[in-house]
């Protein structure tokens, strides 16, 4: 069970949080739509922000060999 746990933590972590903020920003930007609520939008809007960053940096960090 522990090996599971560390290969997932070692070679998909980055992948998953990445997949993570990209599905709560649409959550989030659903709900906003739903409701009219700005709160919700602009929480979307920050993780859409921080999705496309993660999202340039795990790319960058996965071409670019030292």
């Amino acid at each position: 069970m522990e090996r599971w746990r560390k290969n997932i933590l070692e070679h998909h972590l980055g992948t998953t949080l990445i997949l993570f903020e990209l599905v709560l920003s649409a959550i989030f930007l659903l709900v906003a739509y739903l409701t009219g609520n700005i709160y919700f939008r602009g929480v979307g809007v920050g993780l859409i922000i921080a999705w496309v960053t993660s999202a340039i940096a795990y790319y960058i960090k996965k071409t670019v060999k030292p």
